[in-house]
């Protein structure tokens, strides 16, 4: 039995009635929210090359983020010992 072939409508389904929605239909009323509140990050062409898929993107970016807070901590321990010694 082959299957019937559905002709996409711009229109409401026949149970739906216009008269009882309170406002006004709008397509993507709600695209703009959505948009703003997603997490999806685009990756420019050149990176996505490097990176396989999310998994490594993420482990880059975690070790990433390892490295700059050490990195930090340093320069605070340092920096402090160093104001010491010229104080004194």
């Amino acid at each position: 039995m082959k299957k019937v072939k559905q002709i996409e409508k711009d229109e409401l389904r026949a149970e739906y009635k216009r008269s009882d929605f309170p406002e006004p239909l709008v397509r993507g009323k709600y695209a703009k929210r959505i948009s703003e509140s997603s997490n999806v990050v685009v990756l420019d062409p050149e990176v996505s090359e490097v990176f396989p898929n999310e998994e490594a993107v993420n482990t880059a970016l975690l070790s990433l983020i390892k490295l700059a807070q050490k990195t930090v901590r340093l320069t605070r321990r340092s920096s402090g010992r160093a104001k010491k010694l010229h104080a004194a």
